[in-house]
Formats: C-alpha cells, sequence, structure tokens
C-alpha cells in the first residue's frame, strides 16, 4: 500500500516538475527574448499581464503543489528506506531549492519592481534594461532545476518499479 501511494506521488510529482520546467523554458528560450526585442514600454506592458495573470489556480496549484509533494517526498526519502531514496531526496531538494525558492528570492521582488513602475516612464525604461537579463538568467536556473528535479525523481520512479513492495 504504502509502495503504490510513493510510486503514485513521485509520478505526480515527476509530471509537475515537467510542466513547470516546459514553462520555465519556454520563457528562457523564447518568450523573453521576444518581448525584449519590443520597445520598452510594450514589454513592460506586457511582462506586468503576464506577472498577473500567471496568479491563477492553474499554474500555482501545480507550481506549489509540486514544491508541497517534494517535501512530502523528501519526509519519506529521510524517515524509511524507499528505492530511490537518493534520487528522491535529490530530486525533491533541487526542486524546492533552484525552482520554488529561486522563484521567491530572485524572480518575484523582480516583478514586483516592474510591477510598481509606468510602462512609458524614464524609470521604467532602466528598469527594464537590467530586468529582461536578470530575470532571464534566474529563469534558466529555474528551468534546469526542475528539468534536473524531474529527470531524477524519474530514476526514483525506475527504482522503485524494480522493487515493489520493499516498503
Amino acid at each position: 500500500m504504502i509502495d503504490r501511494a510513493l510510486f503514485a506521488l513521485t509520478l505526480l510529482t515527476v509530471l509537475g516538475c515537467g510542466v513547470i520546467g516546459g514553462a520555465f523554458f519556454a520563457f528562457s528560450t523564447f518568450v523573453m527574448e521576444a518581448l525584449a526585442r519590443l520597445p520598452a514600454p510594450h514589454g513592460i506592458a506586457a511582462m506586468q499581464s503576464i506577472n498577473v495573470v500567471v496568479l491563477n489556480r492553474w499554474f500555482l496549484s501545480v507550481f506549489i503543489g509540486t514544491a508541497a509533494t517534494c517535501v512530502l517526498l523528501a519526509i519519506a526519502a529521510l524517515a524509511w528506506d524507499p528505492p530511490g531514496r537518493l534520487y528522491l531526496l535529490a530530486g525533491s531538494v533541487l526542486y524546492v531549492a533552484g525552482t520554488f525558492l529561486v522563484t521567491i528570492a530572485f524572480n518575484v521582488p523582480r516583478n514586483d519592481a516592474l510591477a510598481a513602475v509606468a510602462p512609458e516612464s524614464a524609470d521604467g525604461s532602466a528598469l527594464w534594461a537590467t530586468y529582461v537579463t536578470g530575470w532571464t538568467a534566474w529563469n534558466h536556473v529555474r528551468t534546469i532545476a526542475a528539468l534536473a528535479a524531474a529527470a531524477l525523481l524519474f530514476l526514483a520512479l525506475v527504482e522503485q518499479g524494480r522493487s515493489p513492495g520493499r516498503l
């Protein structure tokens, strides 16, 4: 029973890491570059709109829910000796630290600063020039962390599949 629940939770978490990694990958590979090509007021207004719209139940449930399932998997990895224990722990820590905490520490403050400027203002243009490069650099970190976490947690699934009933 516990092995099936752990497998299901790990699978759900792999999917969550992949979805978030994919969303961040899109921003890293083309969305931010497209916004940077726009005149600053237009890029600022578009990103301000994105930053409002992203705060919806679908995105937040996957983003925060995946962090929560990672915490549960890390606890399981530390409390028991499940198959793929090191993969569970490494993937969980990587997602929470490299995706969730990086978002809170580096991307959200930039988003808050951008929200506070008028797109047509000189302050807005000055901020935009540094916002795009700084935000994107930290988004690369989030992307890599989420996708690497998905890969590590997938390896845990493989180990769990090879060892049914071990828990």
